[in-house]
């Protein structure tokens, strides 16, 4: 027994030291892999907003399917579906969001100027001037700071043409790859499942099928939470009269799915161009948001949500921020759904190791009675 335990101690150890040397080996000849890592970064931005889509449109097309349409079918149709919301998001949105974002750019400078306004009034406000006793220059570092966002925001809108190359490639390549994830839908799961040995080909098949409704679950709940928070946001914007409402709204969707903290920053312009028009506006501001973020939280969340994800609120944060570094945008969006599939693979795998070593031991206390 004791010498049993001497060899297992003994193969773990050779093995945790070949996999420090690999990883030494690996980064002394990480140049190699250069061309690889490049590939990667190109195809990253289309193939996860392929799999992105591939978990919004696969109901659909599985509707249709179950209506004897054939899948080519069913996901050309949705495709022209897609097609014919883009032009009227062409005909009737972009013209007045294109009028806005323009708008914006014109007016930088008097933005600015309207926020230094309004705290130099604030400021020499009888009752509110005591908040500001000892700190006269806040007024003038919030508003560098606001202008030093505004330039970056409206050098990113100007320098559109910049990233053109990117969206034609994404253009070109997310419907393809999209379209070949969706036709294929049956048959990715067994191929995966094919390169698993066979004695954990049943444990296989339940973890891809929990990778798979994770993943479902997350895509499409989200999506469908965050668009309905922006029409109640815009619908909200249009009735206090605020400002760039629709060019607010539009912001506010995307940045709302990076968790916990996405409300935070999509609030945070909404309430100063609220407030470069006036205190009380962006009090409204707030309240519009906070209505519609109880409304989300409270009633449509409840409704949507097959099950509430188990992480905990500072694992996300850490995950955003670690998503953020290693690849900006993109990164902070995949961070959650990366670690949920990791979470899943190393439960499954975890209990492999647990089920094996009890099948090891089971004998060895047979032997001992």
């Amino acid at each position: 027994m004791f010498l049993l335990q001497q060899q297992k101690y003994f193969r773990t150890s050779l093995a945790i030291i070949a996999f420090l040397l690999i990883l030494y080996l690996g980064s002394k000849v990480m140049f190699l892999f250069a061309p690889l890592a490049a590939i990667v970064r190109l195809l990253l931005v289309p193939m996860v907003l392929s799999g992105f889509m591939y978990y919004l449109l696969r109901p659909l097309v599985r509707v249709l399917e179950k209506r004897n349409l054939n899948r080519t079918l069913s996901i050309l149709l949705i495709y022209f579906l897609f097609a014919g919301l883009f032009v009227l998001f062409w005909i009737l949105v972009w013209p007045t969001l294109q009028e806005q974002i323009q708008n914006f750019i014109d007016n930088t400078p008097y933005l600015v100027q309207g926020l230094q306004d309004q705290f130099n009034a604030l400021r020499d406000n009888p009752t509110l001037s005591r908040f500001f006793q000892g700190d006269s220059d806040i007024a003038a570092r919030l508003s560098e700071y606001l202008s030093d966002a505004i330039t970056w925001v409206t050098n990113s809108m100007s320098n559109l043409i910049g990233v053109v190359s990117s969206i034609v490639i994404l253009i070109a390549t997310l419907p393809i790859i999209l379209y070949y994830m969706l036709k294929d839908d049956y048959k990715l799961s067994p191929k995966l499942q094919g390169l698993i040995p066979r004695k954990y080909r049943k444990e296989g098949k339940e973890m891809f099928g929990d990778i798979d409704s994770a993943l479902s679950s997350f895509i499409v709940t989200r999506v469908v939470l965050n668009v309905v928070l922006g029409i109640l946001l815009y619908i909200g914007f249009l009735i206090i009269g605020l400002p760039y409402s629709l060019l607010l709204a539009v912001i506010s969707v995307p940045l709302n799915f990076i968790p916990y903290v996405g409300s935070f920053l999509a609030g945070v312009p909404v309430v100063i161009v609220g407030f470069i028009e006036s205190p009380t506006m962006a009090i409204w501001s707030l309240v519009v948001i906070f209505i519609a973020q109880q409304i989300q939280d409270n009633v449509l969340s409840p409704i949507i949500y097959g099950k509430s994800l188990d992480v905990h609120p500072l694992t996300t944060v850490l995950l955003v921020l670690i998503g953020g570094d290693f690849y900006g945008i993109i990164g902070v969006l995949i961070a959650l759904p990366v670690y949920m599939i990791a979470k899943i693979v190393f439960l499954r795998v975890y209990e492999i190791i647990v089920a094996d070593r009890e099948e090891e031991a089971e004998p060895l206390k047979h032997e001992n009675l």
